[in-house]
């Protein structure tokens, strides 16, 4: 979520290159992000290969925005 945050979009390679997570695991966290609307996910081709983009949904930013709230308030 906070790679998306400040991204028009990003697509799968690119979060999984920065989170440095496995593609198994990213793509069962965009599958979960993606259930409870905080992301949408586009697949489509670039050539002959898959790509898959994501972008952040108003209630991603607005569920973003609430979660670097209550840490503030946590730290505070």
């Amino acid at each position: 979520m906070s790679l998306l945050i400040s991204l028009e979009s990003a697509d799968f390679v690119f979060i999984r290159e920065k989170t440095g997570a496995t593609a198994g695991n990213v793509s069962v966290q965009l599958d979960k992000l993606e259930k409870a609307d905080y992301i949408n996910i586009t697949k489509s081709f670039k050539g002959k290969r898959p790509l898959t983009t994501c972008n952040i949904t108003k209630k991603g930013i607005k569920a973003f925005e609430e979660y670097v709230n209550n840490l503030k308030t946590y730290i505070g």
